[in-house]
């Protein structure tokens, strides 16, 4: 099948390879593995009955392995939701926020995207927070439910080693039998218009606001060959934005146990990359089946060319949580 291809694919795809991660993960994470799996049929809709590539001449809207990248002009909604309408799909909206993150965004982040963020469909919103205080009064909307975690964190770990260890350890123990699709995101951001499902797949990758009219040459890839997050001089094709990733749970979890193993081998070794990077790294070598286009985490330090026809979400610079 190609990447590009609007699949529903279930747990049951990923064969060996992914259930050795899990195996290996939930031991790193002293978690216990649930006894079984859903075994789904997979129903497919071909790309060309709601991608149509032509109406964006002006980017990149397909890429060299043929997965589409979504703009605004490039789908048919009403194809898309007639489809996924049939599917019965929850859709899962993971964010962790602590400190001055939670104190500063979070509530704004979870009012936007209570009406902006799949509407329509059910949506649980993971919430994981480092004291409770700093939850905001949560008003679900129709079909979103919220379940909220404490986490404790540790001044050894960055943020978003801390996120992706959280994360892992609740795909691993409930949200894998509870969504069918998840996003993992940064709270600094506002959605501002639909973020439906034109941005669902398998693997999903955001494109960098920042990065994305610059030339690949200039990108900042690890460039340290002894690290795990090295794409040499000369390679790579996109830059992707680490404030959002998507797809399906066991295929995050994948991801999840990349970069773990990456940042345990570069420790090893005497070297520390970014999480930015091994992200980088790892959808260099395991292609992603949609890329968002920039439009869906536009950065508001930014002025907005003409390429940009509608913001779907606005976050604030990158540098406001340390990436």
């Amino acid at each position: 099948m190609l990447a590009g291809n609007a699949a529903v694919r279930r747990p049951d795809r990923l064969g060996a390879k992914l259930a050795g991660a899990r195996w290996a993960l939930a031991s790193q994470l002293g978690t216990a593995l649930p006894t079984s799996m859903h075994l789904w049929d997979e129903v497919e809709l071909r790309l060309s009955d709601w991608f149509n590539p032509r109406k964006r001449p002006d980017v990149v809207t397909t890429t060299d392995w043929l997965a589409p990248v979504i703009w605004e002009g490039t789908f048919n909604r009403r194809v898309l939701e007639e489809y996924y309408r049939g599917q019965d799909l929850t859709i899962g909206l993971a964010v962790l926020a602590t400190g001055r993150i939670a104190d500063q965004y979070l509530e704004l982040f979870i009012q936007s995207a209570n009406k902006h963020f799949m509407t329509g469909y059910r949506v649980i919103f993971y919430i994981m927070v480092d004291a409770m205080c700093r939850l905001p009064n949560l008003e679900p909307g129709p079909l979103q439910t919220f379940q909220v975690f404490t986490i404790r964190e540790d001044s050894r770990e960055d943020f978003h080693l801390m996120h992706m260890k959280n994360l892992a350890s609740h795909i691993l123990g409930h949200i894998q039998d509870e969504v069918d699709f998840l996003f993992s995101m940064t709270a600094n951001r506002v959605f501002q218009n639909d973020f439906g499902v034109e941005t669902l797949g398998t693997s999903v990758a955001q494109l960098h606001a920042w990065w994305y009219f610059k030339d690949i040459k200039d990108f900042p890839y690890e460039r340290r060959f002894r690290s795990a997050a090295c794409i040499l001089l000369g390679e790579g094709d996109f830059y992707y934005d680490g404030s959002v990733v998507g797809g399906t749970p066991l295929e995050i979890l994948d991801f999840i146990q990349e970069y773990l193993e990456g940042m345990i081998h570069d420790k090893e070794n005497g070297l520390n990359s970014t999480y930015e990077r091994y992200l980088n790294k790892y959808f260099f070598t395991h292609k992603p089946t949609k890329l968002l286009s920039p439009e869906y985490s536009w950065d508001t330090a930014l002025q907005l060319p003409a390429q940009i026809w509608l913001v779907k979400a606005a976050q604030c610079s990158h540098m406001c949580l340390h990436t």
